[in-house]
């Protein structure tokens, strides 16, 4: 077999990165998917077709394997627009990220203290009683179209107000609360649930939903087991349990990072 003889240069280099770094981006959202085995699929077929067709030149398998390409394509998009909404959207906060950041007063600074240990009490006391809850705390993206599909409510954030909505059998204790610029802006709002099939079966469906927004989105979420009384954050497309400690850190890191 004949190989053409080829120079490698600074360009190509940059080529292989920039292809490496879109392969490494698109399995990490697939994963946190739970359709990661979609991703080494794809890959595969990937390779087949170039070997097939730029390395052996076989035509008439070439051809049929770019006509599986181009309708693939198409699926895929279809199939997958959701995912590659957020992965688009993960780039976009990352560039916003290298922005200078605002440089809050002191004032600003006590405001957002005292709202996260407002909703720290609340969620301290929800968890001593086994309370269920939910709760979502918008980053860059504002979330209108979740808000939308709750009770809108524009309230000043409280602790007593948050535990009173939660509490079983009130019209506002099922789906998620929203809070935003300290206020507490929808309840009963519905979020997408997460289709991971690697999440721990001892979470429920208000952990699953949690973690289908931390997917989609840069919102932070937190819950409340109703069976255990434990306190869970999801965040960035993975979650995990948290003492009272580490939820006063998380929630200051994102309060500090959005604002």
């Amino acid at each position: 077999m004949h190989f053409l003889a080829f120079s490698f240069g600074f360009k190509d280099l940059i080529d292989i990165l920039l292809v490496t770094c879109i392969l490494f981006e698109t399995y990490r959202l697939l994963r946190k998917s739970g359709v990661a085995n979609l991703f080494w699929g794809i890959l595969s077929f990937l390779i087949v077709w170039f070997l097939v067709s730029f390395v052996f030149q076989l035509d008439l398998t070439g051809a049929l394997f770019d006509r599986i390409i181009s309708v693939g394509a198409i699926a895929l998009i279809v199939i997958f627009q959701e995912e590659i909404r957020s992965f688009f959207f993960r780039i976009g906060a990352r560039f916003s990220s290298l922005q200078l950041f605002h440089r809050r007063t002191p004032e600003e600074n006590a405001a957002s203290r005292q709202q996260i240990l407002e909703i720290i009490q609340a969620c301290r006391h929800m968890a001593s009683t086994k309370t269920g809850a939910l709760i979502v705390l918008p980053g860059e993206d504002m979330l209108k179209e979740i808000a939308d599909t709750g009770e809108r409510l524009d309230a000043v954030l409280s602790a007593r107000l948050i535990e009173n909505i939660f509490f079983k059998n009130t019209p506002l204790h099922d789906g998620a609360l929203i809070i935003r610029d300290g206020k507490m802006v929808a309840a009963a709002c519905i979020l997408p649930v997460s289709k991971n099939q690697n999440i721990p079966q001892y979470y429920g469906l208000r952990h699953r939903a949690a973690l289908g927004l931390a997917e989609k989105s840069d919102a932070t979420c937190i819950v409340v087991s109703e069976e255990t009384g434990h306190i869970s954050v999801a965040r960035e497309g993975t979650i995990r349990e948290v003492k009272e400690d580490d939820l006063f850190l998380v929630l200051h890191a994102t309060s500090t990072s959005v604002n």
